[in-house]
């Protein structure tokens, strides 16, 4: 059954969701890890975690989260949008630099004014 959040994912979005349930897989399989005891350590249901492995988007981030946390991969979801990375950032904050830059103006404030 096709869920708003799918028709609607883009393409690119999609892709890495898809991805990313194909490398949770392979992870919770070279832990040894099975369904049943990754969905218990994980609180949720194994037709939830089933979701979480075909990577549909109708699942919330924090049960992705969550399960990355069980399989100790959790740390690479902080930098996913990290703003120290993100060269398209990096990149128009460069391009609203002015272009001259004048002197600063010496205020008077704070200067023997009582």
């Amino acid at each position: 059954m096709k869920t708003q959040a799918t028709s609607t994912l883009p393409r690119a979005a999609r892709q890495a969701l898809v991805k990313l349930a194909e490398d949770i897989v392979v992870a919770r399989k070279k832990r040894r890890i099975s369904t049943v005891s990754m969905a218990e350590r994980a609180f949720i249901s194994r037709g939830t975690l089933y979701k979480v492995e075909k990577g549909d988007p109708s699942v919330s981030m924090g049960i992705y989260a969550t399960v990355l946390a069980v399989l100790g991969l959790v740390e690479g979801l902080g930098n996913v949008a990290d703003r120290g990375t993100d060269t398209l950032g990096l990149d128009i904050d460069e391009d609203r630099l002015p272009q001259k830059v004048q002197p600063r103006r010496k205020s008077n404030r704070g200067r023997g004014q009582s």
